[in-house]
């Protein structure tokens, strides 16, 4: 495949067309962002993004085991089906970052920035639209539910979303990198995420009289240490894994022991032979401690989201594509992966394509001091989401 490069000219008309969408754009992303939806099912931010795109000449299709929004854009002249996608789902978290947009759901927020994934793939789908007679072949705008955990590509792709698809792009905003700023690699760039759960059964009775009882407390905490180092002992140090605890519960006061205490916790890897790895000594560790101490252990593992990894050339593509449209000083290639874990996994699995990190830290804030992704104070600059919009595009034109 040869990439597009943007001469001086052509970039700047393209930018300049994407940054004329500014308002449509912003107002857009404010109007998901106050009306946050969780989940597979969001028929408010559906019915925003339908009305946004009727009148465009696009072919639309809702889903039907969620609600995502697939629209083709067919030139009637051969060429590759390029995807791009949005994903569209808030987190279950309050926002306290007070703003005339501000959540108006307690138990809502945009903490993950997708309510500018879903304005910049709409301008950018108005803006392809309106210039159809510069592609070839077909667009797919992929708008998504689900991501925040709930598998939602995989539901579009069992609906057909990837059908005669021949390559794919998405764009991940970042809280806090600098606005602006491209990231991309080639390889793994998001980690696997597995949830592990185990309840260690022991035998409850009075606090004071522990000789009577089989503590579940002591066997969690000694299994919790020993989580800690199954990493750095188990795992070659050339590659990544993380095995973290997250929740613990057990007990009710402070003269009972409880009968069984709950541990629960991630594992996130950068390739499958270290997540099976790391899953049988998470399971291990669980029940060997667990039976040391005399008590039971019941073990599951959830699977999660496998490893995000970017097709390389489609990688270096986008790299050239954003430096030729941008800049060079607009792109990083970065030079390790980061432990989150992405759906947009699934389509990688099928397709060569890639995704590519955009920074959004807000212009009032120091690196440093930004909320990253995921945090209830969470704010994005919207002065440079044409760059994003500019990219999208830009990644449907090239050849």
């Amino acid at each position: 495949m040869s990439t597009l490069t943007f001469d001086a000219t052509a970039s700047q008309d393209l930018l300049d067309t994407a940054q004329a969408l500014d308002p449509l754009t912003i107002e857009l992303r404010r109007a998901i962002h106050h009306d946050p939806e969780l989940g597979l099912q969001l028929p408010n931010t559906q019915k925003r993004i339908v009305d946004a795109l009727t009148g465009l000449g696009l072919d639309i299709t809702l889903g039907e085991s969620t609600t995502s929004v697939v629209a083709d854009l067919d030139t009637g002249r051969p060429g590759p089906t390029v995807l791009l996608r949005g994903d569209m789902d808030a987190l279950p978290m309050t926002e306290d970052y007070v703003s005339d947009f501000q959540s108006q759901h307690e138990d809502r927020m945009h903490a993950c920035g997708h309510d500018a994934h879903v304005a910049m793939l709409v301008s950018a789908a108005q803006l392809l639209s309106e210039n159809s007679d510069e592609l070839t072949g077909k667009v797919r705008f992929m708008f998504q539910p689900g991501e925040e955990g709930f598998h939602g590509a995989r539901y579009m792709i069992e609906e057909g979303v990837l059908d005669g698809v021949d390559r794919a792009f998405a764009i991940h905003v970042l809280s806090n990198a600098p606005n602006g700023l491209i990231m991309c690699k080639g390889g793994p760039l998001m980690a696997s995420a597995d949830v592990f759960q185990y309840t260690i059964e022991g035998k409850g009775g009075h606090a004071s009289m522990p000789h009577y009882t089989v503590d579940p407390i002591p066997a969690a905490a000694a299994s919790v240490s020993a989580l800690s180092t199954l990493v750095s002992r188990e795992v070659d140090a050339s590659k990544s894994g993380v095995v973290t605890v997250a929740h613990i519960e057990a007990g009710t006061t402070n003269n009972v022991i409880p009968p069984s205490a709950f541990v629960e916790g991630t594992i996130r890897t950068l390739d499958e032979e270290t997540r099976n790895k790391l899953r049988a000594g998470v399971e291990r560790v669980a029940t060997g401690t667990a039976h040391a101490h005399g008590c039971g252990c019941s073990f599951e593992i959830v699977p999660g989201y496998p490893v995000t990894v970017n097709d390389v050339e489609q990688a270096k593509a986008a790299g050239e594509v954003a430096s030729s449209l941008l800049g060079g000083d607009n792109f990083l290639e970065m030079p390790t992966a980061v432990m989150g874990a992405e759906d947009w996994s699934y389509v990688l699995q099928k397709v060569p394509g890639s995704m590519a990190f955009m920074g959004v830290c807000p212009d009032d804030l120091p690196i440093e001091q930004a909320a990253p992704n995921h945090s209830n104070l969470m704010r994005i600059s919207e002065s440079k989401l044409h760059y994003g919009v500019g990219l999208y595009a830009a990644m449907a034109m090239a050849r």
